[in-house]
Parts: structure tokens; sequence; C-alpha cells
């Protein structure tokens, strides 16, 4: 055993002289311990930042979209109940050539747009209970309807409905309706309304401007524009445009049927409602 030690001695003394020695290196402490540099904590700092910066642009996207959904579903909702309102009250035009103080038709555009007529309104027209059964139990379900545009509380045009009973001049609910019509619409941007008709020239065609003298006229079709605009300030949501045309069954109801001359003994005809 010492022998081979020895000789081995030699060997590495031999190799020491010929510079083909090197000792094996030690590892030292500061190798053995790993960490980050500042360069690479920044880059992850930065790349981090970039997931969630994308992350709230994703949300923030899909938010926007569905605001806008809902904006654009409640215009499409308003609109329907407006169209269904005017629809609903044209089914139950009523007009009287000998009463025509009372069952005036009149519409009107521009500025100031707005559809006046008397109607048989349906038990399940709005506000019904408000004239049906009240004082008294008086039935009033024939009553005016005027569809109008009126400043809104942001400066916007409503749609708003006004009813009133007829044959009762200043009553309480005629008061009451001047003073909170039931608005039907908010930011409203055209509302218009045309009749067809002949002109002077007698050719049939749609119609804006409406004579005074022709308030005893019931025009067998109304065609009615709406434009909204958004239901909330500051919505991206677009503008939302319908068009209704209404085939009117009603036509006025003579001076001679409603006194009696005609339809037979005592006046036989002294329907309400006249169909065509």
């Amino acid at each position: 055993m010492k022998f081979s030690t020895a000789i081995f001695s030699a060997r590495g003394a031999r190799r020491a002289a010929r510079g083909e020695f090197h000792p094996r290196p030690q590892p030292q402490a500061s190798s053995l311990l790993s960490a980050f540099t500042l360069i690479e904590i920044m880059v992850a700092v930065m790349v981090f930042s970039m997931v969630i910066a994308a992350v709230y642009s994703t949300w923030a996207l899909v938010m926007r979209a569905a605001q806008v959904g809902q904006d654009a579903a409640a215009q499409a909702q308003r609109q329907r109940v407006v169209l269904r309102a005017i629809g609903d009250a044209l089914m139950g035009v009523e007009s009287f050539q000998a009463s025509q103080q009372y069952y005036w038709f009149k519409l009107g555009n521009g500025d100031e747009p707005f559809l006046s007529f008397v109607a048989h309104l349906p038990d399940s027209y709005a506000r019904n209970g408000k004239f049906v059964g009240a004082a008294g139990g008086r039935d009033a379900s024939t009553r005016r309807v005027t569809f109008s545009l009126a400043a809104g509380a942001d400066g916007e045009k409503d749609l708003i409905l006004r009813q009133s009973p007829i044959l009762i001049e200043d009553s309480d609910e005629q008061k009451d309706e001047e003073k909170y019509p039931l608005v039907l619409a908010k930011n409203v941007k055209t509302f218009s309304i045309e009749w067809w008709g002949t002109n002077e020239l007698n050719h049939a065609e749609w119609n804006t401007e409406w004579d005074d003298n022709m308030t005893n006229t019931i025009p067998a079709m109304l065609r009615v524009r709406l434009v909204l605009g958004a239901s909330a300030a500051g919505s991206s949501a677009p503008e939302f445009a319908a068009t209704r045309i209404y085939t009117v069954p009603s036509q006025m109801m003579p001076a001679s049927v409603q006194r009696g001359g005609a339809g037979g003994p005592g006046g036989g005809n002294r329907s309400l409602f006249a169909p065509k």
C-alpha cells in the first residue's frame, strides 16, 4: 500500500513538473446560490403588465358590447310600445259628421307633430282604469287620444300620450292628463305622420299637410315614421328607425244616418263604429 502511494505521488510530481497537473477546483459557496437579475425582473413585470392590459381591454369591450345590446333592445321595445298604442287606437277610431266639435280628426307635422282623434279603446289600453269605472262608474271607453312631442327633462323630445273623455269638458281626468301625460318614448328624433288621399290633381298619394277643413275626414291609411335615439345619455347605441302603415277600418258616419234619416225608421244604423 505504501509503495502504491509513493508511485502515485511520484507520478503527480512529474505531471506537475510538466505542467499537466490541474488541481480540481473547489466549489465556491456563492455559486451554489441562484437568483434573478434586475433585467429579468423588469422583463417579467413588463410581460405581466401586458397580459393584465389585454385582459382588461377584452373585459371592457365585452361590457361595452353588452351595454349597446341592452340599449338596442330597449329601443326596439319602446318602438313596439309606441306603434302598438297608435295601432290599437286607430282600430277603434270614430267620427260623426253631425258632432264634429267632439269627433274631429287632425294631424300635423313639422316642429310640433301630433295626431289626435276619438276612438273606442279596448280594455287593455294604457290608463284605461282611470277612465272606465271612475267617477261613480262612468264608462269613458270612447275618448280622445293625442300623440305629440314634448320637451323632456334632459332637453330631448319625448313622445307623450294624452287622453280625455269626450262630451265632458274640464274633467278631473282631463286636467290630470294635461299635467301628467303618459310618456311612451324618450329621446325621439323623428315623429312624422302621412295620410293617404287625393291631392289637388285628384291623384292618390301620401300627404303630410292636413287642412283644417278636413277635420270630418278619416283617411284610408296612415303612415307613421318613428326614429328613437339612445335611451341613456352617452350611450353608443345607434338610432332606431321604424315605419308602420295602418289601414283605418272606419269612416265618418254621415249626419243623415246619425240623426235617423237613413237606415229605416228611427235610424236603424246608429252604430258608433262604421266599418268600410
